[in-house]
């Protein structure tokens, strides 16, 4: 077997409960239902990956990235970890899409690779930490007493910006707003996300509306399907348009770019197919002069280290959304991102992503070997 070859690839299922019920317009999540990628190189290094399958958004479970993964695996054994770009070849030859499963991959050989070169992940990207890093706090959709006195919560908390998910009707929406701003005052920045939950016809009406309660962005205001009415949409808008279901692929960015659909773009390594492909997206925006976000799905901390790390890679990226680690009933992740006051996010400087799974929560998750 030659150096630096793929000698095992272990995948975890691993569910994680929330503290309390996430809600947004495209339903209730109760739990974090992971899959991790442990892969061990014939020279004795190990990568770590997580991915956090989302039904409604990239169309994969827990189950299907478990079945996937194990194909992906096959085609993986044996190669040279350090050649991401074949590797990433590799797996798209195998099977088309399934970029969530493809991402927990993607991000256990680029832990590889920077192990492999002495570097922290972030210093092998090119990255570098020349700006503050502070993630946001989300309201997720209840009543809008319940959202209200969340984001006073988040404020006594010592968040500094608070994210609110919306996607109902105008009046219901803009009550949620009006609302939270009356609680926690207007010097605090929101955004809102609408998950796709308003119309072609009433998103223009409904962010008008909003307009002055001092908006900071507004995600995915309507159907994926329909991204290319958010060109009209972001003339016809006073809040800056954010795409996040709508851009997953370097596909999807220049076609967005083309068109003028969106200020911003939400990156999320899950979506992309990992750090690989969202590096493309990166010098896409870079390009085009497209402001971006980094953030993600249910992940733990392993997989907001690798975000984390992703988002010191340019200075056009400049929200970061790191929340969800923070509402898990436990944390089973050694190393990686810490938080601090204020939401303030510190990136290791370990070679690699920094971050490991605990040994002993691996022995409790159902697994499979592919050696």
């Amino acid at each position: 077997m030659a150096q630096h070859s793929i000698s095992t690839i272990d995948i975890f299922k691993s569910p994680i409960p929330l503290k309390e019920p996430f809600v947004i317009s495209l339903g209730p999540m109760y739990a974090a239902d992971n899959l991790l990628v442990r892969i061990s190189t014939s020279d004795g290094i190990i990568g770590c990956g997580e991915c956090s399958p989302f039904r409604t958004i990239h169309g994969e479970s827990q189950e299907t990235g478990f079945i996937v993964g194990q194909y992906l695996a096959e085609v993986l054994l044996g190669q040279n970890p350090l050649d991401i770009e074949n590797c990433t070849e590799s797996m798209d030859k195998m099977i088309y899409g399934n970029s969530c499963i493809k991402s927990a991959f993607d991000m256990a050989l680029y832990d590889i690779a920077s192990q492999n070169a002495g570097l922290s992940l972030y210093k092998y990207l090119g990255g570098k930490k020349g700006k503050l890093l502070k993630t946001d706090y989300t309201v997720s959709i209840g009543t809008t007493e319940k959202m209200a006195l969340d984001a006073i919560r988040i404020v006594e908390a010592g968040f500094q910006i608070i994210k609110v998910k919306l996607g109902g009707n105008q009046e219901e929406d803009v009550e949620r707003i009006r609302q939270i701003r009356e609680a926690v005052g207007y010097q605090i920045p929101i955004r809102i996300d609408a998950n796709q939950g308003w119309s072609v016809e009433s998103a223009p009406t409904i962010l008008n509306a909003l307009s002055p309660f001092h908006i900071q962005l507004c995600e995915e205001p309507v159907h994926r399907n329909l991204s290319h009415k958010l060109p009209e949409i972001r003339k016809n808008s006073p809040i800056p348009i954010m795409a996040d279901e709508s851009i997953c692929t370097p596909f999807d960015a220049e076609r967005l770019i083309e068109t003028g659909a969106c200020d911003f773009f939400n990156l999320k390594l899950s979506k992309s197919g990992g750090i690989y492909k969202a590096l493309k997206i990166i010098r896409m925006a870079e390009k085009a002069g497209i402001g971006m976000q980094v953030g993600g799905f249910l992940e733990s901390r392993l997989g907001f280290t690798a975000a984390a790390h992703l988002a010191l890679c340019s200075d056009q990226i400049i929200h970061i959304d790191f929340d969800t680690p923070l509402m898990f009933s436990k944390d089973p992740i050694l190393g990686g991102i810490s938080y601090g006051i204020h939401g303030e996010i510190t990136v290791p400087e370990e070679p690699g992503l920094g971050a490991t799974v605990d040994p002993e929560f691996l022995e409790t998750l159902e697994r499979v070997s592919v050696l």
